[in-house]
């Protein structure tokens, strides 16, 4: 019984290891353009104006811990790169970051 549950196991593992990863479908149409440029530009603007006010207070604490660039990375450089140099429609970008 023990050498039936172990060669099932491995046979699934074979098989799930030789699967395709399914990709969703090229989102860039009308809707999602006008998706991201009413509604995620204007909160990654704010996510940056937020993440700088934020940064300038995290300050000291980021340059006592020798951490400001990865600090002023995560809260200013990526939500100001996610507003500004984007293409616009390109939501699943924003996720991979």
């Amino acid at each position: 019984m023990r050498a039936k549950l172990i060669a099932a196991i491995c046979a699934l593992a074979v098989t799930c290891c030789s699967v395709t990863p399914a990709s969703a479908a090229d989102n860039t149409g009308a809707l999602a353009v006008a998706a991201d440029a009413v509604v995620v530009r204007p909160a990654c603007l704010v996510a940056t104006v937020v993440g700088s006010a934020v940064f300038v207070v995290a300050l000291p604490w980021a340059a006592a811990s020798r951490s400001v660039k990865r600090t002023a990375d995560a809260l200013v450089v990526k939500p100001a790169q996610a507003t500004f140099t984007r293409p616009l429609g390109d939501v699943d970008s924003l996720s991979d970051e």
